[in-house]
């Protein structure tokens, strides 16, 4: 944390998966050194999402989503948005998804990923919870889909760990979305995706890891963990122009006003922001 009260948060993690297993402690402990104040750890499978509840449930300064990334979205073509719905109302469900298209990897069927978004971004009208949106390679149909469902009653949600193309991001930004930037952003080939932060409003940009994946220089490589938001962050403090400090506030009042559902803890005046 730094002396005038400022905390970063990592708003997507993966600390149910077995890479951290043997030390989530030591990690949840590391971030908090680092000055990460808060972290949401992301459901993939509803399957599996009472291992992720359970570990925001053993963390006061860990919250949790529910949903099913599109790779798994054809084992899951039955999780329907009243289910979503439902499992949100935990106090510590703070966002639906991840959800999205991926058609790098194609590892589910497109109409399943596309029929799953759809069930996700009907969950987060209702329940006003952010959704989380996985899209890679797939801009065209993703951003038809926001759109189209955009007429329908807008939603709250963020552009995760983004890659995508300059107009994407314009049309997250459009509808009322966020953009989070992960380690990407500071790949010495990403001048592309440096331009395009460059290119959105300072309260619409989130930061995060996506550990255990993603890890950002210097650590380029390793297994990432969600100390390491912290050169993200300093990446796209540089990026913007911006104070590390001020870059550190703007993107967790960003946080809060997205994830309406964490209780906000005290953020100015230099004031103990530990949760």
């Amino acid at each position: 944390m730094h002396a005038d009260g400022a905390l970063l948060v990592d708003s997507h993690c993966h600390l149910d998966f077995p890479d951290f297993d043997s030390e989530r402690e030591d990690i949840v402990a590391r971030a908090a050194a680092a000055g990460v104040g808060y972290m949401v750890t992301i459901s993939t499978r509803i399957e599996t999402f009472d291992r992720v509840r359970r570990i925001a449930e053993h963390f006061a300064n860990v919250y949790c989503s529910v949903g099913t990334h599109p790779h798994n979205a054809g084992e899951e073509r039955h999780i329907r948005a009243e289910d979503l719905v439902g499992l949100s109302a935990h106090p510590k469900v703070v966002a639906i998804g991840e959800a999205g298209l991926d058609y790098y990897y194609d590892n589910a069927p497109r109409d399943a990923q596309a029929a799953g978004l759809r069930q996700h971004i009907a969950a987060a009208r209702t329940t006003r919870l952010p959704l989380i949106i996985h899209a890679r390679d797939a801009d065209d149909d993703m951003q038809a889909i926001l759109r189209e469902e955009t007429q329908d009653g807008s939603f709250p949600f963020v552009l995760h760990c983004f890659s995508s193309g300059h107009e994407l991001a314009l049309t997250g930004i459009e509808l009322g979305g966020y953009v989070s930037f992960s380690g990407i952003l500071t790949f010495k080939r990403s001048d592309e995706l440096r331009a395009i932060a460059r290119a959105l409003p300072p309260e619409r940009l989130l930061v995060e890891t996506d550990a255990p994946y993603l890890a950002p220089v210097p650590h380029r490589g390793r297994r990432n963990e969600p100390s390491y938001v912290v050169h993200t962050a300093d990446t796209l403090a540089q990026t913007l122009g911006m104070d590390r400090d001020a870059l550190w506030r703007q993107t967790t009042d960003n946080f809060f006003r997205l994830f309406a559902k964490i209780p906000e803890p005290a953020t100015q005046a230099g004031r103990d922001l530990s949760p």
